[in-house]
């Protein structure tokens, strides 16, 4: 077993926003020239998430408004009040949902279902460029 490592950046706006980056894994894997593992997706940082969704414009807008209803970014917050920033609904919100996901490596590529694309979410009260941290372990 070998392992590969790579850190992408991707833009995205705040309050949630959902953005595909299907095609950097895609294209991570295809460089990595495994034919089998397990290619971990993990974003640098504390407001943001990683997930798989059917990237479909009424789905993604159904997700942000449970987030919102979860999470209302207009929520007062120890956390807001502590430092000032309003954040502190982005960061209850990737708790929730988790930062990471793995995602198994076969045959030379990532296994995903036909409508299942790897989305970042960025939960922070801004537009950001997230960086994600990319990881395969593979042969």
């Amino acid at each position: 077993m070998d392992i590969v490592s790579k850190q992408i950046t991707i833009g995205a706006e705040g309050f949630s926003d959902i953005v595909n980056i299907t095609e950097e894994i895609e294209r991570f894997a295809s460089d990595s020239n495994f034919s089998e593992g397990l290619i971990h997706i993990f974003p640098i940082g504390s407001t943001a998430s990683i997930s798989t969704i059917e990237f479909e414009p009424a789905l993604v807008q159904d997700m942000k408004d449970k987030l919102e209803e979860f999470a209302p970014h207009d929520q007062t917050t120890r956390h807001g009040e502590t430092w000032g920033d309003d954040n502190g609904f982005s960061h209850m919100r990737a708790t929730m949902m988790g930062s990471g996901i793995t995602v198994p490596l076969h045959e030379g590529e990532p296994v995903l279902g036909t409508w299942q694309q790897v989305v970042i979410i960025n939960h922070d009260n801004r537009a950001r460029e997230r960086r994600i941290f990319l990881q395969v372990l593979g042969k």
